[in-house]
């Protein structure tokens, strides 16, 4: 992206295609609030606010002193010129607020412009490459700053697209997705984000308290909120806590209505106590959509396919009955491999259940018991029934010991 936005003072050029990111904003004008992208530029020589931006949401302005024109790089006038007018506006970047002073151009591609002289009176530290900014000069620490001193750059195309449901009215239509907090001791901290997109705010303890194994506390965090509307706050583990310590959150969830303290239920599942001091992160809010409904009395309900069933009744799946002929179950018994079902019928309980089995291995056994059920008589041929003194009922795996003047014996010499 090309630096075209004009220097004041003199004219200059861009070198570096990266000495900018997007930053998110919040304006106060006089008669509402609007959040917008707004550019961090180290190649713009002063600070811009577009005019029509300040139009549409009643952002205050002041006769400049002297009407200055605007240049662009080669030296040409720029379409955003002259400058008339300037205009005072406070602005919020994350918890940092300031009262910022914007020369008003017709800007084409930003509402804010935030130059030279912005980066000059704050001395942020600023990592460009993973989009970091933080607070840290004296000023900023002693006058600006109400809690956390880092806030996160936006992608520029994410920004550009804000941007414009802004300016069509998109996105301020919406009520203000902010978390109102209010702190109940002065040493209490603000929820903070981890990152840029976190799900979650992390909270804070604001007492020291431990979490006996198997057991659970109540920690003191001595804020309070409003969730933005529409939404009700969920307190969730912190993952870090949970794989490392065992330790999980119960009893999670605050109606939007709820203005008193938030306490955090900490479960120790462990077999070690764990220790909770001040100013340790515990939790972390997520607010979360709700719907507004009401329940009224119905006789039936609409038939589904799960109907009635209950727990377990999901991720099974249905068993399928079906006759086969003879000739098919022959074939399913020579093929050791093949499982299937057999309905089995209990006539003490009186109820018929469905078995799976392997067909070889159960018709294997079923010929085992039918067997031990024969008479000895039945089993051998009648011609040998006289011998029947030689014959056992049970399936030998071994030889039957010696047995002199029955057993009939050849001697043989070795190598014969």
């Amino acid at each position: 992206m090309r630096n075209l936005y004009a220097a004041l003072n003199n004219t200059e050029t861009r070198d570096n295609e990266n000495d900018h990111i997007m930053v998110q904003i919040r304006l106060h004008g006089t008669k509402r609030q609007v959040t917008i992208n707004a550019i961090i530029d180290s190649g713009a020589t002063e600070d811009f606010i577009d005019k029509g931006f300040c139009s549409k949401y009643n952002m205050r302005t002041t006769q400049a002193k002297t009407i200055r024109e605007v240049y662009l790089a080669d030296g040409r006038p720029s379409a955003m010129g002259p400058i008339t007018h300037t205009a005072k506006v406070p602005m919020d970047i994350g918890s940092h607020r300031e009262l910022a002073t914007f020369q008003v151009a017709k800007l084409p591609n930003h509402p804010v412009i935030l130059g030279m002289p912005w980066l000059k009176q704050h001395s942020p530290r600023i990592d460009w490459g993973q989009g970091k900014i933080t607070f840290e000069s004296q000023r900023c620490t002693t006058w600006c700053l109400k809690e956390s001193p880092t806030v996160y750059a936006i992608p520029e195309d994410e920004a550009r697209e804000e941007n414009l449901k802004v300016e069509f009215g998109v996105a301020q239509s919406k009520k203000d997705q902010r978390i109102q907090v209010k702190k109940l001791d002065t040493q209490a901290k603000i929820p903070t984000r981890g990152s840029a997109r976190a799900a979650g705010h992390d909270l804070y303890a604001n007492e020291s308290k431990t979490i006996p194994a198997r057991g659970q506390e109540v920690v003191a965090t001595e804020i309070s909120i409003t969730p933005p509307r529409g939404t009700y706050g969920r307190i969730a583990p912190r993952s870090g806590m949970a794989v490392k310590h065992q330790i999980a959150v119960n009893a999670g969830v605050m109606d939007s209505d709820y203005t008193g303290e938030i306490k955090v239920v900490l479960a120790n599942m462990g077999e070690q106590a764990y220790q909770v001091k001040r100013g340790d992160r515990i939790a972390q809010l997520i607010t979360e959509k709700i719907v507004d409904s009401n329940c009224y009395e119905v006789q039936t309900l609409e038939e589904t396919t799960r109907g009635r069933q209950g727990f377990g009744s999901t991720g099974t799946s249905k068993a399928q009955i079906c006759e086969i002929s003879a000739k098919a179950f022959g074939k399913f018994y020579r093929r050791s491999d093949t499982t299937t079902g057999i309905l089995k019928y209990n006539k003490k309980e009186g109820r018929i259940s469905l078995e799976s089995v392997n067909i070889s291995t159960e018709l294997a056994i079923k010929s085992g018991k039918y067997e031990k059920q024969r008479k000895l008589e039945e089993m051998v041929p009648r011609e040998y029934h006289e011998y029947l003194n030689v014959f056992e009922e049970e399936e030998k795996t071994e030889l039957s010991p010696h047995r002199p003047g029955v057993d009939l014996e050849i001697k043989q010499e070795e190598g014969q």
